[in-house]
């Protein structure tokens, strides 16, 4: 039987297209929301609807997705994937800019592309250590979160990136912009997270959940708006995301934890404003420090430069 899922279309998607609406409010690609509605698995208001129909605030919105057993095997397929770059080359690793909407690798219910077919179609050879879709994988980025990764090709390299990640010597550095002020506006929130209770597409601050630690400091105020620093110790799915929602300063854009839709749609905004601006750690062939920066990927530069404005 597939997962049904049922809410109230937010004001915020008022006249939005059912594939972007189903994309952002249930954490799927935005062809996985396609390939949904094609299949007659979307439902508004008892009626099927075609991905390119648009939403209505208010109207019940019913999506089925397939339960864990019913998806197919995982596997790489070489993908190109259009926007990502090379920053970073050698016998050990690769390090990639990894642009808005692919994934660090296949898993599953995600049709959409990936970091490691992107490599796979660009004649990369990386490690085989790990799962076979995960291969080389020694960290990940959201779907929708832009930036910074970096991939072992060696055996050598991954053991030891592996080991670096586990004992937080890696400088993770991100740009987060957030709804309101943070105060102080230099912390640390240490808070257990672990996946919701209600949705598992989600995660929470919990205590039964894994220890989690974000420091932050505000770059910049605006009206309605911060951008911040952050330097993750931890590295749990969605952490970012997660302890500033539990901070009522949610990410601009991430309606999926509580951001308001309304200042999404002003700031242009089609997924939570978070990248990946810097990535430190010892090389694991040299054994030399190394630092690797990204810019700000063009929808965030807008957005930023549009709550300036306010």
């Amino acid at each position: 039987m597939p997962d049904v899922r049922t809410v109230l279309v937010p004001d915020g998607l008022e006249g939005e297209r059912v594939d972007a609406g189903v994309a952002r409010l249930f954490g799927v690609s935005r062809t996985k929301a396609a390939d949904l509605a094609a299949d007659g698995h979307v439902v508004i208001d008892g009626k099927s609807v075609a991905k390119s129909e648009r939403l209505s605030a208010g109207s019940m919105l019913e999506v089925s997705l397939p339960r864990p057993e019913e998806r197919p095997t995982l596997q790489v397929v070489a993908q190109p994937v259009p926007g990502m770059s090379i920053v970073h080359d050698d016998d050990d690793i690769v390090v990639v800019d990894k642009p808005v909407g692919v994934a660090a690798h296949p898993s599953v219910g995600w049709s959409g592309p990936d970091v490691v077919s992107g490599l796979a179609a660009a004649g990369y050879r990386i490690s085989t250590s790990g799962a076979p879709e995960r291969q080389g994988i020694v960290s990940r980025l959201d779907v929708g979160t832009s930036g910074l990764m970096v991939v072992a090709k060696s055996e050598n390299a991954y053991s030891r990136l592996k080991q670096a990640f586990r004992s937080r010597t890696v400088d993770k550095t991100y740009h987060a912009l957030v709804q309101g002020l943070p105060d102080p506006v230099v912390g640390t929130v240490d808070a257990p997270i672990g996946r919701h209770p209600g949705h598992d597409y989600k995660f929470a601050v919990m205590k039964s959940g894994k220890p989690s630690v974000t420091h932050y400091e505000v770059i910049e105020a605006f009206r309605h708006a911060s951008l911040l620093d952050i330097h993750l110790e931890t590295g749990r799915t969605h952490q970012i995301r997660v302890h500033f929602a539990a901070l009522h300063h949610p990410c601009c854009g991430d309606l999926t934890y509580g951001a308001d839709p309304k200042l999404a749609a002003r700031l242009r905004l089609e997924r939570q404003w978070l990248h990946a601006v810097g990535l430190g750690f010892e090389h694991p062939g040299t054994g030399e420090y190394v630092h690797f920066e990204s810019p700000y990927p063009e929808d965030l530069q807008r957005a930023l430069d549009i709550v300036a404005t306010f």
